[in-house]
């Protein structure tokens, strides 16, 4: 019996990832085939058993992703949505969670937001069973966003400005303990400039050194980035409409160190959001506004695994898929997500609003 059970997982494993592939291939075929795929996918709804907001996703494959919200709320499902598991952090209920980085099934670090000290970071390594507080803030002045890792033990965690220069954490053991970094090596933030934490994209990275943090309520809508793990940053102004608190650049997605996606806008439903959307080819040293962007404010974005040119992005009005590399989007779902995260297995998820959790299936 146990070869038997062996057998059918891999038949399985090897039939998804078939499937995985096939997807993956259409989405960068030709722009027929591509649109053909586009037509077939669709976001398939897993009964999360929660009514709060997601904004914090990770996914780790098609069977296996994490959660994070309001309320404290972690959930964890490894058999690709069927079930849930709550496992939040005990006595987080008062807190907000808005990013989630998990490494497996197991690992994982959860970003509460805030200011003062609502604004923690923790750690788990036994799937959520139990967890460890490794980081809670104490400046009055600071407050945490997003967060991001390179790899299994190094990463960052961003605050809005603190002292006229956005404040950057440091973790190079997996987020079991953190320090702030100089702001030396930051450039001065302009007069109400703030990251937004609406989908854990805030802060995002690409290979062994490079991040990127993204803003918005200033004059301009800038993106920082940083090549030494954010020690030192440079800034450069995007195309996406700022000059208020509710405007700019809401998330990023980097397939790798060069080329980027931003996408953002006005958060208020009764606003427009004209050119919500940028691409950069040289690691975010320029931006170029798409051309066709999507139609409304979007707060997510995530490349497809094995596709240079297809991406995701997702806001309260709906999903837009690109296959052009973000010069173009067009509407796919109309449905209500946060933020959107991807696997090398194509295991595409979005979260969002009352418990909202779906893959993406073709």
């Amino acid at each position: 019996m146990r070869g038997l059970r062996k057998s059918r997982r891999t038949s399985r494993t090897v039939t998804v990832g078939l499937c995985a592939a096939a997807f993956a291939a259409a989405l960068t075929a030709a722009p027929a085939q591509a649109h053909e795929a586009v037509k077939a996918a669709h976001w398939a709804l897993k009964d999360s058993g929660s009514d709060v907001r997601f904004r914090g996703l990770s996914a780790v494959s098609r069977d296996t992703a994490w959660v994070a919200g309001a309320k404290g709320t972690v959930l964890r499902t490894t058999d690709g949505g069927a079930s849930w598991r709550n496992v939040s952090p005990p006595g987080a209920a008062d807190l907000e969670f808005r990013d989630i980085e998990a490494f497996d099934a197991r690992r994982a670090v959860v970003l509460a937001i805030g200011e003062g000290e609502a604004s923690r970071v923790f750690r788990t390594d036994d799937g959520g069973a139990t967890w460890t507080e490794s980081f809670r803030n104490t400046d009055a002045k600071a407050f945490y966003d997003c967060l991001t890792f390179f790899d299994r033990r190094h990463g960052l965690a961003m605050s809005d400005p603190v002292d006229g220069r956005f404040r950057i954490l440091s973790t190079s053991d997996g987020g079991r303990s953190w320090k702030v970094l100089p702001s030396d090596g930051m450039p001065a933030a302009q007069d109400g400039e703030a990251g937004f934490a609406a989908s854990g994209q805030c802060l995002v990275s690409a290979g062994s050194h490079d991040a990127w943090l993204a803003t918005g309520g200033g004059a301009r809508a800038r993106v920082l980035h940083s090549t030494d793990r954010g020690l030192t940053w440079k800034a450069a102004e995007t195309p996406i409409p700022a000059g208020d608190p509710a405007r700019g650049v809401f998330a990023l997605a980097f397939r790798d160190r060069a080329h980027g996606l931003a996408v953002g806008g006005d958060y208020r439903a009764d606003q427009a959001s004209p050119q919500a959307a940028a691409i950069t080819p040289d690691g975010g040293r320029t931006w170029t506004p798409a051309a066709q962007p999507p139609p409304a404010y979007r707060s997510g974005v995530a490349w497809l695994p094995h596709s240079r040119t297809s991406a995701l992005a997702v806001g309260p009005t709906g999903t837009d898929l690109t296959t052009d590399g973000g010069r173009t989007w067009r509407t796919l779902d109309t449905g209500s997500y946060d933020t959107v995260d991807c696997t090398p297995d194509l295991g595409c998820w979005a979260s969002g609003e009352k418990g909202r959790v779906a893959r993406l299936e073709r």
